[in-house]
């Protein structure tokens, strides 16, 4: 049995330790947000924040994050009101077919959280997800928005 913290509720799971993280927040906790790209932590759909720092959740076993707290894109959204970061995403108008969105939502809220005012360069060090549409352009532009607001 795994305890775990995701946007601020306890949970208990009655998964296999080795188990991802991506899968018990969607099949056992039910949020869905989180998106599964490539199973093997490279593309950034899956991301969450773990303990404040972005992370794959396909590739970190469950037992890594009792304990820890754990953000799915499900806890931006406050009473109605869109984060600064999907706020801008929606003005930029960043997602074609949205898929990789939550992933690429979730790292950028992470480097705005610590970096609030980034460069273009720290931009690309930090946001390594993948968009098959290519939207990188749009990101870049969101992200700056999002630290001006």
């Amino acid at each position: 049995m795994a305890e775990l913290n995701v946007n601020g509720k306890k949970y208990k799971v009655d998964v296999d330790p080795d188990t991802p993280l991506l899968w018990v927040i969607r099949e056992q906790i039910g949020l869905t947000g989180t998106k599964y790209g490539c199973g093997v932590g490279q593309c950034g759909a899956c991301t969450v924040l773990f303990e404040g720092q972005a992370v794959r959740s396909c590739s970190l076993p469950v037992a890594a994050a009792e304990g820890k707290k754990i953000e799915t894109i499900e806890s931006l959204e406050k009473s109605g009101q869109l984060s600064k970061v999907q706020k801008a995403w929606v003005d930029n108008q960043v997602p074609q077919c949205g898929y990789c969105q939550s992933g690429m939502v979730m790292a950028t809220t992470a480097l705005l959280r610590n970096n609030p005012k980034p460069t273009d360069a720290q931009i690309d060090e930090s946001i390594t997800n993948i968009c098959r549409c290519g939207t990188f352009q749009q990101v870049r532009a969101a992200i700056h928005a999002a630290s001006k607001a």
